[in-house]
């Protein structure tokens, strides 16, 4: 299985330094994200493989950051289902592409699992804490996961078989933790290297997202 996964790698070497975008236009982002790219799906039936409803629609990652907030606030109220989590899908170069404020819907294998059934699910995220995690399923297997700030802390069918890879997206996959990498940007590229998709500020600003309510628990 991991053989037949790794046409899926593109022959460009994107870095960590094409994203240094995202610290200069999108920090607040970086407080608490999680993206999710999602192969040969529309977010119409991702948004049903993952049993929510499309709700609102908005333009831009930066106009999730609203609907996401009074998501929280009306589960801090009790009107909403404790596991819930607000996610916002694109469409994307024939992908899909899940974006969430402060959730964890696309690390979560007992949700993304089952959707990476014949497909190639690539999902990575950080929360206020600076606890991280990138995740590659393929066909409902676990290829590779790690936490971006620990890279040599790898587990996977494919644990080992990346490390160039990571090495060209940013990481330095042999050491237990350093300060000189950029974590989140690699995990960006690594993300891009693997799928194909790159993302881009103008993207970032201009993806038309439906919206939706996922059960993570």
């Amino acid at each position: 299985m991991v053989g037949a996964m790794l046409c899926v790698m593109t022959g460009t070497t994107p870095h960590a330094t094409d994203y240094a975008w995202l610290r200069e236009q999108h920090d607040g982002l970086l407080e608490g994200y999680c993206v999710t790219l999602v192969d040969a799906i529309t977010p119409a039936r991702l948004l049903e493989e993952l049993g929510a409803a499309p709700g609102i629609r908005v333009t831009g990652v930066p106009a999730l950051f609203e609907p996401a907030f009074e998501f929280w606030d009306r589960q801090d109220d009790g009107d909403d289902g404790d596991d819930e989590m607000f996610v916002g899908v694109a469409a994307l170069d024939g992908w899909a592409v899940m974006v969430e404020i402060h959730g964890c819907v696309g690390v979560t294998s007992s949700v993304m699992g089952p959707v990476s059934k014949g497909r190639t699910v690539v999902s990575h995220c950080r929360n206020i804490n600076a606890v991280d995690h990138f995740t590659w399923l393929a066909d409902g297997e676990l290829l590779l996961h790690f936490e971006p700030l620990f890279p040599s802390l790898r587990d996977g069918s494919g644990a080992d078989r990346f490390l160039t890879e990571m090495r060209e997206s940013g990481f330095e996959p042999d050491e237990e933790r350093t300060s000189a990498h950029r974590p989140t940007e690699s995990a960006f590229a690594l993300a891009e290297r693997i799928t194909g998709i790159r993302l881009t500020a103008g993207r970032f600003g201009s993806l038309e997202f439906v919206c939706g309510a996922v059960r993570a628990g």
